[in-house]
C-alpha cells in the first residue's frame, strides 16, 4: 500500500513539474517569442526574461531580432547603354514586427530572403537600367547603393522587415566584354591626354614665338642706341684729333706718328727688315726732307 502511494505521489510530482516546465517561456536579448494557441499566435513575447503560457494548449515559436546578413545571388544587370554588367551584392535587415512577419512569411527566414532576392534584385535592375555603365562604374560607392535603397523605399514594411544596408561587393563586367571595354577606356584617356598635350604645345608655341619677338624688337633697340653711341664716340674723336692738330705743329707730328704707324703695320712676319727708297714718304720721315 505505501509502495503505490508512493508511485503515485512520484508521478503526480514527475506531472507537476512537466507542466510547470511546459508553462515556463524564456525569451532571449537576440530573440521573439511567438506564443501560438491552436495554430494561431496569440501574442508576442520582445522582451528577454521568463513568461508563461497555457500548457499543452499554448506553444511557442521564435525569432531572430538581431541584425541578419543575407549575401544576394551575382545577377546580370543591363544599363541604359545597353551594357551587361554582373552585380554581386548583399543585405543587412532585421525583423521590425515579429506578428506580421508570421503571417505573411509563415515565419520562416527562407521566406524572407527569397522575398528579399526578389525585391532587392528588381530595385538593383531599375536602377541601373537607368544609368550608363560609366555613371554605374564611377557611382559604384556610395550613390549607387543609396540610389537602390531610395528605390525600394517601404516595400518591405508589408512584411515586417527593415532594409538597413545595401553593400555592393563586386560590380564587374562579363568576361568576354572587359577588354573591348578597358581598350576603350584605355583609347579615351590616350585622346584625353594627346588632347592636353596638344593645348600645351601650343600654349608653348605662342610664349616662345612672343618671346622671340620680344628678344628681336630689344636687340634691334639696342644694335640701335650701340650704333648712336658709336657714331657719337667716332664724331667726338675727331673733333679731338681737329683741335689736337688743328696748328702746323702739331699736323707735323701726327703725320710722323700716323707714318711710323704705318711702317709698324707693314712689318710682317719674322723678317723685321724694311728697305725703303730715298723718295719714300716713310724714308722722308727719318731723312728729313
Amino acid at each position: 500500500m505505501k509502495t503505490a502511494k508512493r508511485a503515485t505521489l512520484l508521478v503526480a510530482i514527475l506531472i507537476l513539474l512537466i507542466t510547470g516546465a511546459n508553462c515556463l517561456v524564456i525569451t532571449n536579448e537576440n530573440q521573439y517569442s511567438l506564443i501560438r494557441q491552436f495554430g494561431k499566435i496569440d501574442h508576442v513575447v520582445d522582451r528577454a526574461g521568463v513568461s508563461f503560457k497555457v500548457p499543452f494548449i499554448q506553444s511557442v515559436d521564435t525569432l531572430p531580432k538581431e541584425t541578419l546578413l543575407y549575401d544576394l545571388s551575382s545577377s546580370d544587370v543591363i544599363t541604359s547603354d545597353k551594357k551587361t554588367m554582373i552585380c554581386n551584392s548583399y543585405i543587412l535587415w532585421h525583423i521590425t514586427d515579429p506578428l506580421l512577419f508570421a503571417q505573411t512569411l509563415s515565419s520562416s527566414i527562407g521566406s524572407a530572403e527569397s522575398r528579399l532576392d526578389t525585391v532587392v534584385y528588381n530595385s538593383t535592375k531599375n536602377v541601373i537600367s537607368s544609368t550608363t555603365q560609366d555613371e554605374v562604374i564611377s557611382g559604384r560607392g556610395g550613390t549607387l547603393s543609396d540610389a537602390i535603397i531610395a528605390s525600394i523605399g517601404n516595400t518591405l514594411d508589408q512584411y515586417g522587415i527593415e532594409l538597413l544596408s545595401f553593400e555592393i561587393k563586386q560590380l564587374d563586367l562579363p568576361g568576354d566584354n572587359k577588354a573591348a571595354v578597358y581598350e576603350r577606356m584605355i583609347s579615351e584617356r590616350d585622346n584625353i591626354a594627346a588632347t592636353y598635350t596638344a593645348e600645351g604645345s601650343s600654349e608653348a608655341q605662342i610664349i616662345r614665338n612672343t618671346t622671340d619677338k620680344e628678344v628681336t624688337v630689344m636687340l634691334s633697340e639696342a644694335e640701335k642706341e650701340a650704333e648712336i653711341l658709336i657714331a657719337e664716340g667716332e664724331a667726338e674723336y675727331m673733333r679731338i684729333l681737329s683741335e689736337a692738330y688743328g696748328d702746323e705743329s702739331k699736323a707735323e707730328f701726327y703725320s710722323f706718328v700716323r707714318s711710323l704707324d704705318a711702317l709698324k703695320a707693314s712689318m710682317t712676319g719674322s723678317n723685321k727688315t724694311v728697305i725703303l727708297s730715298p723718295d719714300s714718304p716713310i724714308a722722308e720721315i727719318f731723312y728729313g726732307r
